[in-house]
């Protein structure tokens, strides 16, 4: 399973390399995204520190929905998701290493927002262990449900809006569990946030765990 895994991470990871597409595309979105809620907020960072953690993580999520379509994309031309499906490889395995690199991605993703928080917001970035904790098992719990439904509404017409309509509401609590930790790590209380980042691994290993069993019955049907 794992050696499986390590070749799907392997590929989806090579075929983002050479595309671009999140470097071109999501990482600009995401900082967009970042940039409207400035604005929309006004100049003042009194304002906007306070709220920094919760608009970067409404960021990711927002760029998580757009990774996790791309990560199925890339295998719905010349029927490369059957030659996926046929070629004998794990299906947990399958499933863990898509969301291994769709969880990479973010990863690469959240360090460019946290330089944008702190110079567009005014955010101090304190509490390092703390946001790097939250980051590793938000990223995780987002991946994983991430590419359990992208499975679930890759075969539909309306994938494209029917997945986050599905995503979201699943990924409220490590949404609120990452912005709490990252409020507490900011306000110089990180530890505070214990509470939180248990939360934050509960859920990354539930997520993980129904998606590497039912995976391979979702890929079936789609």
């Amino acid at each position: 399973m794992l050696h499986d895994a390590a070749l799907v991470c392997g590929k989806d990871l090579r075929i983002e390399l050479r595309s671009r597409v999140a470097l071109n595309q999501v990482v600009p979105f995401a900082v967009a995204v970042l940039v409207l809620f400035g604005l929309a907020l006004g100049p003042d960072r009194a304002v906007l520190a306070p709220a920094a953690a919760g608009l970067f993580w409404v960021a990711v999520l927002l760029s998580a929905v757009l990774a996790v379509q791309r990560s199925f994309a890339v295998e719905s031309a010349d029927d490369a998701r059957d030659g996926l499906r046929l070629s004998g490889l794990d299906p947990a395995g399958i499933f863990l290493g898509k969301a291994a690199a769709v969880g990479a991605e973010l990863l690469v993703l959240e360090g460019v927002l946290t330089i944008g928080v702190a110079l567009l917001y005014g955010a101090r970035l304190q509490g390092g262990l703390v946001l790097a904790g939250a980051c590793l098992a938000a990223t995780a719990g987002l991946a994983g449900v991430g590419i359990l439904y992208g499975a679930m509404s890759t075969g539909l017409r309306v994938k494209e809006t029917l997945l986050p309509l599905l995503l979201v509401p699943l990924v409220t609590p490590v949404l609120l569990g990452a912005t709490k930790a990252w409020d507490e790590a900011l306000a110089g209380t990180p530890s505070r946030a214990g509470g939180w980042l248990l939360l934050l691994a509960v859920f990354a290993v539930l997520y993980l765990a129904i998606g590497t069993v039912a995976f391979g019955p979702l890929l079936e049907d789609a």
